[in-house]
């Protein structure tokens, strides 16, 4: 059922946030030039990489430090890579300025519509994370936090704050991992709306 969901909102959101989405394309071409699209390789359901889109927000860096991939298998190699990757951080100079205007309306996460409907995503899920960051997580939280589909949005976002930290976001995706159902995705989709509409920062 939540699949079948995901497929009619996101057809649905995609034809109404159509011209948005040209407008920021335009937009973003106008002052940054190309890309538009910002892909980067991302670790979805049971550990299979995929590759997310968003609207690019971010000045053009050297793929080392953008890509987060690990091009090694030994424990060292992905150390190097997560140390080489730069995670956004607040008042971050990469980010441009109609980057940030489309990262508070969150107009950069539409174009994962079409990873939500490639079957990579869901729209309710844990954010994917990028392969250099597994060297953040337990080898089992690792595992368990991929045994989903990974979501544009999540509990973890509309119910973690700041203060939180790292702790509390695991805490909600181990809720979402261990409980999540369709009550709790339209939950989660409702406050999602009702944060976005506030201009909430995720």
């Amino acid at each position: 059922m939540i699949r079948f969901l995901d497929i009619v909102l996101a057809l649905l959101i995609l034809v109404v946030t159509g011209l948005p989405m040209l407008v920021v394309a335009v937009a973003i071409y106008a002052h940054d030039g190309f890309p538009v699209v910002f892909q980067q390789i991302r670790v979805g359901r049971n550990g299979r990489p995929f590759t997310i889109f968003k609207f690019r927000s971010m000045r053009l860096a050297p793929p080392e430090s953008s890509s987060g991939a690990v091009t090694g298998t030994s424990r060292d190699e992905a150390v190097q890579a997560r140390a080489a990757f730069q995670t956004t951080q607040a008042n971050d100079p990469r980010i441009t300025p109609v980057g940030r205007v489309i990262r508070k309306s969150h107009l950069d996460e539409l174009p994962q519509l079409f990873n939500v409907l490639r079957g990579d995503m869901s729209l309710v899920g844990v954010r994917p994370d990028t392969p250099a960051q597994e060297v953040d997580y337990t080898e089992d939280y690792w595992r368990r936090r991929h045994s989903l589909r990974p979501g544009i949005t999540g509990l973890a976002q509309v119910m973690n704050t700041q203060a939180d930290g790292m702790d509390g976001r695991r805490h909600w995706e181990t809720v979402w991992i261990e409980r999540h159902s369709l009550l709790l995705y339209l939950s989660v989709l409702f406050r999602t709306v009702v944060k976005v509409l506030k201009r909430n920062s995720f």
